[in-house]
């Protein structure tokens, strides 16, 4: 398959991987969570894959929301965290979950939580299927990590480059040639 001029070098995460550490989380969601209500935000675009598959694994009452935020252009974080589209209900009293695709720099997740910390939410925690601690640029606490990956560009499993890749089952590295 080519994603714009690119070609994937190698899978990263197989879906099996994907599916194995998703039912980890949900168990300890709900273990955490217990005689609770979950108020799940999904940070779209890339998360809405494993926000579906995530929220099957979790046996507990739910209740759904999605965010669009935007802080790409490209390969790059452009550091300007901009809202596309907010929360359709209210999230206060409510035990808030941050669905994530992936956590690098932590900028926009910060921003995101900072700005739904003045709701008056009961609790808010973050869950990300992929984390590059490395890119790190503000310390930023996420609760439920799928898994660690490297410093590398990856697409599949929502992860995009300029919209393209997100159907991919795995989660792979492209690469020029």
């Amino acid at each position: 398959m080519i994603c714009l001029g690119k070609k994937i070098d190698h899978t990263l995460v197989s879906r099996d991987t994907i599916r194995a550490f998703v039912k980890r989380l949900g168990e300890e969601i709900h273990r955490d969570y217990e005689g609770k209500e979950l108020y799940l935000i999904c940070v779209l675009k890339g998360s809405f894959m494993f926000m579906a598959d995530l929220i099957r694994e979790i046996n507990l009452p739910c209740q759904i929301d999605f965010m669009s935020v935007s802080s790409y252009a490209g390969e790059k974080s452009t550091g300007v965290v901009k809202i596309n589209k907010d929360l359709d209900h209210s999230i206060a009293g409510k035990h808030v979950l941050i669905v994530e695709d992936i956590v690098d720099t932590g900028l926009t997740l910060n921003h995101l939580k900072s700005l739904l910390s003045t709701r008056n939410p009961a609790s808010i925690g973050i869950v990300t299927a992929f984390d590059k601690p490395s890119r790190r640029k503000v310390d930023i606490k996420v609760d439920y990590i799928g898994m660690e990956v490297p410093n590398e560009f990856i697409v599949g499993y929502g992860l995009d480059l300029e919209g393209y890749g997100r159907n991919l089952p795995d989660v792979v590295v492209l690469s020029d040639n």
